[in-house]
């Protein structure tokens, strides 16, 4: 068997795979499957100061290639995330990420710091797709500046590791990256879903209840692999793969590239299984190539 360790800055993790946020509730929503201690780290569900209801429905609309999705970041808030799902998810000696997101600077940093102080969480995840109320709604990470300031201010009242996800949407992924890096970011995922519609031509009527989602599955691993690659040689913090993964080969992709871990969401809506199934391809893949480290597959891309 292949040893599939892998270190993201200063947090070892057992193996590459992480579960990405949105996509598997607060962790609980797996537990019948798998344990989340076979697995590298799961990433909740982005976490505010207080609860959020998100979106009018529909909120999920599939495309031929892809989800679309617009939950408009429904959570249960800090308080009752602390109370009542962190408790479980120790339990499960899970690696832990918490997304987390704010519609103001100030609330980034309150949720930082409150969390950074509970057991059983080795990191926080930005998520900067939230609009900025004071910049006329405008996402907090389409502007540099903006994902430097709150990624210093973040890491200056957190005592835990940062990562910052980005978006390829509307900006340079790789520029973005540098800002995060620039601000103190431990580690930066790459990357969040693309903004998209889909229509319902018998209804005449967007297929979502707020118009627009986010796009995810295979249909976006071509664009987050190119940013990928890009991103890793641009800057010297670990880069997290994400988009469109649902196989060991795909996994080995982002990590060809130079990841040092990939998270997998979509998939696992379709096969909660996928998680294990991807983590066993991996590990037949590189141990009949007779590699026994990660290391010996990581940036190993000849371009």
């Amino acid at each position: 068997m292949a040893n599939l360790n892998t270190i993201v800055g200063s947090l070892a993790l057992k193996n590459p795979l992480i579960l990405a946020s949105g996509t598997c509730g607060y962790g609980d929503a797996f537990q019948d499957f798998f344990s989340l201690g076979k697995i590298g780290a799961v990433v909740t569900k982005g976490i505010s100061l207080k609860p959020r209801a998100g979106n009018p429905s529909p909120r999920l609309c599939e495309t031929s290639a892809g989800l679309l999705n617009s939950i408009g970041l429904e959570n249960i808030g800090l308080e009752k995330f602390v109370s009542e799902k962190l408790p479980l998810l120790r339990q499960q000696k899970a690696c832990v990420i918490v997304n987390i997101f704010g519609e103001r600077e100030e609330e980034y940093i309150e949720l930082s710091y409150l969390l950074s102080k509970q057991e059983g969480i080795q990191a926080l995840e930005l998520n900067l797709s939230c609009p900025n109320v004071r910049k006329g709604g405008l996402e907090f990470g389409r502007d540099p500046e903006t994902v430097k300031a709150i990624t210093s201010s973040v890491k200056a009242n957190s005592a835990i590791p940062v990562w910052v996800k980005l978006s390829a949407s509307r900006a340079d992924p790789v520029e973005l990256a540098k800002a995060a890096e620039d601000g103190g970011a431990d580690a930066v995922v790459i990357m969040n879903t693309l903004r998209a519609m889909s229509i319902d031509i018998e209804k005449k009527k967007p297929a979502l209840g707020a118009v627009f989602g986010g796009l995810s599955g295979p249909a976006i691993k071509p664009v987050a692999l190119a940013a990928v690659y890009e991103t890793v040689k641009a800057v010297k913090i670990p880069v997290i793969g994400c988009g469109g993964i649902s196989s060991g080969r795909d996994a080995l992709e982002f990590l060809l590239a130079g990841a040092r871990a990939v998270e997998v969401g979509t998939a696992v809506l379709v096969n909660p299984l996928a998680p294990m199934e991807i983590l066993k391809e991996m590990d037949n893949y590189l141990s009949g190539l007779g590699i026994k480290s990660l290391d010996e597959w990581i940036g190993k891309l000849k371009a």
